[in-house]
């Protein structure tokens, strides 16, 4: 519960619309996946704009500060930056443009040493329903296998 008061109240300060992320029925999206990459190569390929297009393939604009803002993959992704834990967190607003207007869902990226390598593990909530399938296997399509080639 403290989690939701600090994500309102961050929101708040970076006057971002907003419908809820979370309740009680809300459906999770939640992977586990190994790279052959340290935490803080992982952490800078998800917010460096340069990298994440690297890696992407397609253009992307990132706000690396905590209340920053992003745009993915030529601008179909946008949201803001709400934790930023170097080499071990990242906790994002973000939606895909064509969501209805002030929906955002929260994305956590948690890197876990493991190895020589990391554990990346997502959980994604709070997005519109009807999405779950295309979002996880969008997810292995535009995250995990570019990223596993990029750091191959």
């Amino acid at each position: 519960m403290t989690q939701s008061y600090i994500f309102i109240a961050i929101l708040g300060l970076n006057a971002l619309p907003i419908v809820s992320a979370q309740s009680a029925k809300s459906i999770t999206i939640h992977q586990e996946i190994e790279f052959n990459a340290t935490p803080q190569q992982l952490y800078d390929a998800l917010l460096d704009s340069k990298q994440f297009s690297e890696f992407s393939g397609r253009v992307a604009e990132i706000n690396r500060e905590v209340g920053g803002a992003f745009s993915l993959f030529k601008g179909h992704i946008i949201g803001r930056n709400l934790e930023l834990v170097p080499n071990e967190r990242v906790v994002q607003a973000w939606r895909v443009v064509t969501w209805p207007e002030g929906a955002y869902s929260i994305v956590r990226f948690e890197l876990k040493p493991q190895g020589l390598g990391t554990r990346l593990v997502l959980d994604h909530i709070g997005f519109p329903e009807g999405l779950h399938d295309h979002l996880a296997a969008g997810w292995e399509e535009n995250y995990w296998s570019l990223l596993k080639k990029y750091f191959h």
